[in-house]
């Protein structure tokens, strides 16, 4: 198993796009309903095995209908399932997406199980012969601390693997860069949006939020995504601007997710961070072609094609934003 994908999993239900949400006691017709597992972890799971790599979740749902369809949709896909665990209290985290054509996505959320995962639901043994350990939606688990995190990591690094960090945090809760900084030294990637690296630094600006989080590990390399503006990388007070590519967009979440399985594809090939940034943004930009998070995404060849089209090439390295 080369990844390991620990973190929040959820059951989506996606409606298909509509002209305008209905007023109140309307009822109003879509052209149909997406059901997948999803989350942080299933999303990243799942378009790794898109792009042709190996891999395991680690994560929890409940003991209902939903918790085993999660399950039984990973596996399916191919990827290992027996790390997940089952709450005795909490039902599956579930999500309602509603597309309005022209509108960013609203969302429906239910906690649920990803409440219960701590440090105690993860066994090391899941670790072994792996090679990167992805932990997605930190700071949507309650149970799971940032000293759950700074240790898994810290015996990640250990056993050799490398490690990439990408947080969500769930609006109106308390925000801490206490909650990250400790893990930083063990993190080989870290993978805020803009807004989530405004909250933990307090700075307006990519460029500032990136530079004051890599100031606390310089060996990091912090990569704040900006959506339809690209990223900011710094790694080492390098850094590294990446331009987003556009395409027809009908659903654009899980983009991030996407963008985070061409990361570690990059990692995995040992691509140099330039390449390998702008293999994540070709990946994420095509997640958006299609209703959900992982139907649209590039297979592997297909991605190294487009970047072709683009004129972007593996031994064509760009020059680094000053």
């Amino acid at each position: 198993m080369e990844v390991v994908c620990l973190g929040i999993l959820v059951a989506d239900v996606f409606a298909q796009p509509v002209s305008a949400l209905p007023q109140p006691g309307e009822l109003k017709t879509t052209d149909g309903f997406l059901h997948s597992a999803g989350g942080c972890a299933a999303n990243v799971a799942v378009n790794l095995r898109r792009l042709d790599r190996t891999v395991s979740v680690v994560g929890k749902v409940g003991q209902d209908s939903l918790g085993q369809f999660v399950v039984d949709e990973l596996g399916h896909q191919g990827i290992g399932t027996q790390w997940i665990r089952r709450s005795s209290s909490q039902p599956t985290s579930a999500t309602v997406i509603l597309n309005v054509r022209g509108e960013d996505r609203r969302y429906l959320h239910c906690i649920g199980a990803n409440r219960d995962f701590g440090a105690p639901d993860f066994d090391p043994e899941v670790l072994h012969g792996a090679k990167i350990l992805y932990v997605g939606g930190y700071m949507a688990m309650p149970g799971f601390s940032g000293r759950d995190l700074q240790t898994i990591f810290k015996s990640a690094k250990q056993a050799g693997l490398m490690t990439v960090l990408d947080v969500v945090i769930p609006a109106g809760s308390d925000t801490a860069a206490e909650d990250v900084l400790p893990a930083l030294p063990y993190t080989d990637y870290f993978l805020p949006n803009n807004d989530e690296a405004r909250l933990l630094t307090g700075l307006a600006t990519a460029h500032e939020q990136a530079r004051e989080l890599s100031r606390h590990s310089p060996q990091t390399a912090v990569i704040v995504t900006l959506g339809h503006g690209g990223s900011v990388a710094v790694k080492g007070g390098r850094v590294v601007e990446t331009p987003a590519f556009a395409m027809d967009s009908i659903d654009e979440s899980g983009a991030g997710d996407a963008f985070a399985a061409g990361l570690i594809v990059g990692i995995l090939e040992s691509w140099p961070l330039d390449f390998t940034l702008h293999f994540a943004a070709a990946t994420g930009a095509s997640c958006t072609r299609a209703v959900g998070c992982s139907a649209g995404v590039f297979r592997f060849q297909e991605a190294l094609d487009y970047l072709k089209q683009q004129d972007i090439s593996l031994h064509k390295t760009p020059v680094p934003a000053q």
